[in-house]
């Protein structure tokens, strides 16, 4: 993580959270999907956060700091996230969903996004010495007329956009909102904590997709739906 100097003690800022968790975004899906993903060295300000086309995922933060991480995926970079992941799995091309609209898609891009912000709570406890915790990944596929913003309900919002590109350079965008705050150490006293490995996180994935899966049943699935529908206020 990147910090800056201020009457000698170590400051870390938004910035410093945002390129940590740009790099949990850039290991788990690199190690995801076996291929280079990497993010632009610009950040842009912007002043909401807002889940937008072709699929949108976001997740809820708080404790230490409290916050909000959105990723929106165009329909090329999700798929192409997909496609490689479930290929490195050990499926074939006949087994894979042929649209970014289908729920096995979805699903591949929530647990995903979990394994990202999973590996960026791991990154806070190290560098920041506090703790948060996220709720489960909300998805969306989204059409081209609609854009939905998402309060965050933070006191002092500060939010930044980071572009990512995929190995065929397909685009997604990663927004992140939190409350305007510093991190200010000061004592160096080390506290050992364990690096999340991302290999590790994919094994234990295909450890699970290896056991018996039940399919849920059809009203099961409408009523996550509706939840949320019901969280964004639609």
């Amino acid at each position: 993580m990147t910090v800056t100097k201020s009457d000698d003690h170590t400051v870390f800022t938004t910035e410093d959270v945002l390129l940590s968790l740009c790099h949990s975004v850039t290991n788990v899906l690199s190690a995801a999907s076996q291929s280079d993903v990497r993010f632009s060295g610009i950040v842009q300000r912007i002043t909401k956060t807002c889940l937008k086309p072709d699929i949108g995922c976001f997740v809820l933060f708080d404790g230490g700091f409290s916050g909000l991480v959105v990723i929106n995926f165009s329909a090329a970079a999700a798929m192409e996230l997909y496609e490689n992941y479930m290929l490195n799995m050990g499926l074939t091309k006949d087994d894979l969903a042929i649209s970014h609209t289908s729920d096995e898609v979805s699903n591949v891009m929530g647990e995903l996004m979990n394994q990202i912000v999973g590996s960026f709570t791991v990154n806070v406890g190290r560098e920041l010495q506090t703790h948060i915790n996220q709720n489960q990944p909300k998805m969306l596929v989204l059409n081209k007329q609609v854009m939905l913003s998402v309060d965050t309900n933070l006191d002092n919002p500060e939010s930044r956009r980071v572009t990512f590109f995929t190995a065929r350079n397909n685009i997604f965008y990663l927004e992140l909102a939190m409350d305007k705050t510093e991190f200010i150490r000061i004592h160096h006293d080390d506290i050992a904590q364990e690096e999340l490995d991302p290999d590790a996180l994919i094994a234990q994935t295909r450890e699970h997709a290896a056991q018996p899966a039940t399919t849920p049943p059809a009203a099961a699935a409408k009523d996550d739906h509706d939840d949320l529908l019901d969280s964004l206020g639609i």
